[in-house]
This record gives structure tokens, sequence and C-alpha cells, in this order.
């Protein structure tokens, strides 16, 4: 079976694991340090703070930004559900917005959606591809909203002159196996020029102490790990490589897929870097996605669906009220399918998940 991803795991990774076990140096030690600084160059802020996952990374970005109770941040309902944990851990209410062709929050809906209540905007870079963050920026601007940026799936991407994470108040991350850059297990990061939100967090997520035995906040146990931050350093340095890796196989598709009716190639927004953590393309009905689902799988080729069920309609979300009508969400939902895309994907097995896709429709 291809599957739909597949971590690089190098020899510098294995040997950097075992150094941090024969040090004896654990959580949040010089490993930690090196990559929070690293990471933060890379990004174009002047802080990142590693934290234990992407969803406590927005949990504590929205708690530094003094989230209260019944605070409203507007955010995309097609995306994976901890973003919406993360507003409803730090205390605030989500309030779920429609999608743009690009799969990202549409600014018009948003904007529809802005009540005195609502404090941010909490875009997604969905699937790697960056969300319009000069038309998001315009209407924070207007009614005078923080933004957070939602990066767990786009390490690297880049706005205009920007990559994500330098362009709203603060980025999280998320740095799960399945991620553009893993720490092969779950692991997170804020990144920030501001320099209070960049002290409470790693305040608050290291039981909000000042020193050892001195706190100064009721905090939490978020914290990094020595092992995964060595693993991320490691990572960090060939995310480039694995960045055009990724889009020289979306090229591929692109031009072995275009054509075909009924089908539709992921799009890249105009000005920006996508860097393809996945790779979902658009059917013209449910039906037709399952089906070539079913005939990939007997085919050999693992696929994903993301997501299934938008986050308005999630069972999790009925104390909340009436879902809002969200059409683009709810089609996205019926309609894509993700392939296989991942730095060691070979040729020959790009060629078989093109194979198998035109198969099912010279077949239909």
């Amino acid at each position: 079976m291809i599957p739909l991803s597949r971590v690089t795991v190098t020899p510098e990774m294995t040997a950097a694991i075992l150094e941090v076990v024969a040090s004896g140096r654990f959580i949040l030690g010089p490993e930690t340090k090196a990559f929070e600084n690293e990471f933060a160059a890379y990004i174009g802020t002047r802080h990142a703070v590693a934290v234990s996952q992407g969803t406590s990374a927005i949990q504590l970005s929205l708690i530094a930004l003094g989230v209260r109770p019944g605070d409203e941040v507007l955010v995309p309902s097609m995306t994976a559900f901890p973003t919406i944990e993360g507003i409803l851990h730090a205390g605030g209410k989500p309030v779920m917005t429609d999608v743009d062709r690009y799969g990202a929050i549409d600014p018009a809906d948003a904007a529809s959606r802005v009540t005195d209540k609502t404090v941010g905007i909490l875009p997604v870079h969905l699937y790697g591809g960056a969300a319009d963050m000069t038309a998001l920026r315009a209407l924070a601007e207007r009614h005078r909203l923080w933004i957070v940026e939602d990066c767990c799936q786009a390490h690297g991407a880049r706005f205009r002159e920007k990559t994500v994470g330098s362009v709203g108040r603060s980025g999280c991350f998320s740095f799960y196996p399945s991620k553009n850059l893993t720490v092969l297990g779950d692991g997170g990061m804020v990144t920030t020029n501001d320099d209070e939100v960049a002290r409470t967090v790693r305040l608050l997520r290291d039981h909000g102490r000042s020193d050892k035995y001195t706190h100064v906040a009721v905090g939490f146990n978020l914290r990094f790990n020595e092992i995964q931050a060595a693993v991320g350093r490691r990572q960090l340095a060939l995310l480039e490589t694995f960045i055009e890796k990724r889009r020289a196989v979306a090229r591929h598709y692109d031009t072995a897929l275009a054509g075909i009716e009924g089908l539709r190639t992921p799009l890249e927004r105009p000005g920006t870097r996508m860097v393809y953590h996945l790779y979902p393309i658009r059917l013209k009905d449910q039906a037709t996605r399952d089906a070539l689902r079913d005939h990939l799988t007997r085919a050999g080729v693992e696929t994903g669906v993301h997501y299934p069920i938008p986050n308005h309609l999630q069972p999790a979300m009925e104390p909340f009220g009436t879902p809002p009508s969200l059409p683009e969400s709810e089609a996205l939902a019926q309609t894509s399918l993700s392939l296989p895309i991942f730095p060691s994907l070979t040729e020959e097995e790009v060629e078989t998940v093109i194979g198998g896709v035109q198969l099912f429709f010279e077949n239909e």
C-alpha cells in the first residue's frame, strides 16, 4: 500500500536522539532552545516558543492575548477539530465561517459574522496553502481585531514576501508525524514578534513558574522535550528540500490529471507558495469521490478525506447552538480526496497513483 504520508528519518536524526539520551537532559534544555532560535529565524520572527502540540500553541496564544469567556473568534469550519479545541480551551467562542475556493477562510463571509463580541480571527493555512492575509488584515484593522495564524499544515508556506506564522500576532505550528516538519511525535511551536505574548506562553507552558519553585501564575504542563527538539532541528535543516520535493510531486500530479472531466486539482493562491501538506483533488460529487477512493484502495493506494465532517456539524458543537449554513465547507467535505504526497514518494509510486486515477475515469 502506498501510504498517504511517510516520515523521513535520517541517520543524523537517529544519532541526535542518542546524543540526548546520553546527555541525561530531557525537558526544555539546550536542544529546545536551539530549535526555538532556529525556527524563529526560519519563520522571520523574534520569538519561537516550543510547546506540547499545535492545539496547545493555539490555546496559549489566545490566553496570552487576553481571550475571556464569551469572546468570539472567527475561524473556518473546514479545519482539523483541534483548531476549534484551542479556542474553546482558551475560553473563547468559535464563530464558524465558510471557506473560499482555496479552502481557506473566506474574508467576506468572516466580515459578515463580526459582532461587538468579536476579538480576533484565526485563519487556517489549510493543506499548506496560505489564506488571503491581505483581506484578513484589512478586516482586522477595520474592527480592531488580532490575527493568530493556524500554520499547523503550512511550515514554510509564504504569503507575498512573508512566511506564514510571521503575519499575525502569533503563528501556531504542529509537529505531528504527518506534518511537513515532524518531531516523530506530538509537538508544537508559537512564533511571534510580540515580546509579551512570547513571555506569557513561555511562562504558562511550564506551570506558570518564574523559577523552579516560584509560581507567578496558574499555568499548564504543556512543555517540549529534548529528544523531539533534536529531531526537529534536523528536520528543519531539510525543510526547504522537503518542500521542493512536495512541490515537484504536486506539479507531476497537476500535469497528469489536467483535463480529466469532473476532477479539479488543488489551487495555489496567486502570490503565495503552497507547501502541499496535502494534495486534495475535488470530484463532482460525493458518490464519485467515494467510488474513486474505493478504487484506489483496491489498487494499493491510501487516500484521505480532509475533512468529512465540517466542524460546524460536529456532534461536539451541538451545545453551542444551531449550526450556520456554510455551503462551501459542506461541499468541500463531500467532494475532496487527498492523494499521497510526501518527500520520499518515488516516481514509480507517483505513476501508480496517477494510473489508478486515470483508469477509474476511463472506466467510469
